[in-house]
């Protein structure tokens, strides 16, 4: 197969050419309510060649082995037809590696009709729960192997085991509707997903509770971020504008992202980097062969760097980072986030809690929006905090701000850091991307809280 694929490379003359090709199998289970709506096991192998001309892109995907010169040559001349320009691309040494696939429980190993069998578990311990009127559970795993040949020379085979479970309980009461949800997921562990019945049944019981919460009288607070919400913050209202693609293609966003900008205090650092292992945004080499990293987008307060493909690194003066991704063989690689979250504090939840007469504490995620600067996120769940003290339940509260303001707002850090592997990331059409984001405990004066 290496010796095919560098033939194939070498038919064509190009800046750059590489070929990815990709094997996977899949199983999913979905549930709405009672209804099983989805339940199965697919399979799927494919390629694509992306070749890189006088600063234009040719990207052709396909589902054989056959004609693989005509494949490259197809993307060379699509590029040629699209560049005018010299072409942008860092150089990386190339590498020829077989990357090992770790993992503990592979998903793969276990039947389908086990997986059915927890999911039906978890399913009927939310519906049983006096006040639950539907529930939804999505569950999907997959096991994928991808070679990359490159016309550098490199050659990188990288197998990625993934495991991800949603399950949201739903509770109703006149014209009222609450949910609470739980999402997790894993780098190669289908044990992570097993065992959950206990906080099944506690997802459940909180959404009833939800009904009979008040609604908070909306204002500006001392708000509270558990973990989860904070990493969600982070990942969706700063770590996209993060992404170098972003920033280069749009003119209002260079002049807010520069490097060097105060953005927060001295105990503020926000990182991404797929060399943190463990978690479902690592790996070993990205979609390009770049060596994966841990970048500090925020050092010490102040905007240190930015996410990085070759292309925009080079169009943009600075390191490639080891964040061109590509959801699967039919997508060109673009810039992406891998494991983003705070670094932790020095201070416990109690003490960020000690001096706050009047407040809010938001826990987990529902939903939310961005534009630019500005975000709107919904809390899975918030409470008040009464004198220092978490106090009575209230109904799950909206935060709007500006990003920036609110980095600078961000007062104190907790000491418990907290990554959370649910969910995936959505961007250009490839979604769901698996990442991981998050955070310790971290407390933000000002926050404009949503409410009655």
């Amino acid at each position: 197969m290496k010796e095919k694929l560098f033939d194939a490379l070498k038919t064509q003359k190009a800046d750059y050419i590489e070929i990815r090709l990709e094997e996977s199998n899949s199983s999913r289970l979905v549930y709405r309510g009672e209804r099983l709506e989805e339940a199965g096991r697919a399979a799927s192998s494919g390629g694509c060649v992306r070749a890189l001309v006088n600063g234009g892109w040719g990207f052709v995907s396909f589902n054989n082995m056959y004609n693989l010169a005509d494949k490259v040559a197809l993307a060379v001349e699509q590029a040629r037809q699209v560049g005018k320009e010299k072409s942008c691309f860092s150089p990386v040494t190339p590498v020829n590696e077989i990357v090992r696939t770790d993992f503990k429980k592979n998903p793969a190993d276990v039947p389908l009709a086990h997986k059915k069998e927890l999911m039906d578990e978890y399913d009927r311990l939310m519906l049983d729960t006096p006040g639950i009127q539907t529930t939804s559970i999505g569950y999907t795993d997959a096991t994928k192997k991808v070679i990359l040949a490159t016309s550098e020379g490199a050659y990188i085979e990288q197998g990625r085991i993934d495991v991800n479970l949603r399950l949201t309980a739903i509770a109703s009461k006149d014209s009222d509707v609450q949910q609470v949800g739980l999402s997790i997921g894993s780098k190669g562990d289908f044990g992570i997903v097993e065992g959950l019945h206990d906080r099944v049944r506690d997802i459940a019981k909180r959404a009833v509770a939800l009904l009979a919460a008040p609604q908070v009288r909306g204002g500006t607070y001392t708000v509270v971020l558990d973990p989860v919400l904070a990493g969600v913050f982070v990942h969706e209202a700063f770590g996209h504008l993060s992404e170098a693609d972003h920033i280069y293609e749009n003119p209002q966003l260079r002049e807010i992202m520069v490097l060097g900008k105060r953005f927060g205090g001295k105990h503020l650092n926000i990182v991404d980097g797929a060399a943190i292992p463990g978690y479902r945004g690592s790996y070993k080499y990205d979609d390009e062969g770049t060596p994966a990293t841990k970048t500090y987008l925020i050092s010490e307060g102040i905007l240190n760097s930015r996410l990085h493909s070759r292309e925009t690194a080079s169009r943009m003066g600075e390191q490639p980072t080891g964040n061109a991704r590509a959801i699967n063989y039919m997508y060109p690689p673009i810039v992406r986030m891998t494991n983003t979250y705070i670094e932790p504090g020095t201070a416990t939840l109690e003490d960020m809690l000690s001096d706050i007469k009047e407040g809010v504490y938001a826990r987990d995620w529902y939903g939310g929006t961005t534009s630019l600067e500005m975000f709107t996120f919904s809390a899975g769940e918030a409470y008040l905090i009464r004198n220092g003290r978490i106090a009575e339940m209230v109904k799950p509260v909206v935060l709007t701000g500006n990003v920036f303001n609110t980095l600078d707002n961000i007062d104190v850090i907790g000491n418990d850091l907290d990554m959370n592997q649910g969910g995936g990331c959505g961007k250009a059409g490839q979604s769901p991307l698996p990442v991981s984001n998050g955070s310790p405990h971290i407390r933000i004066r000002n926050c404009l809280v949503g409410g009655k």
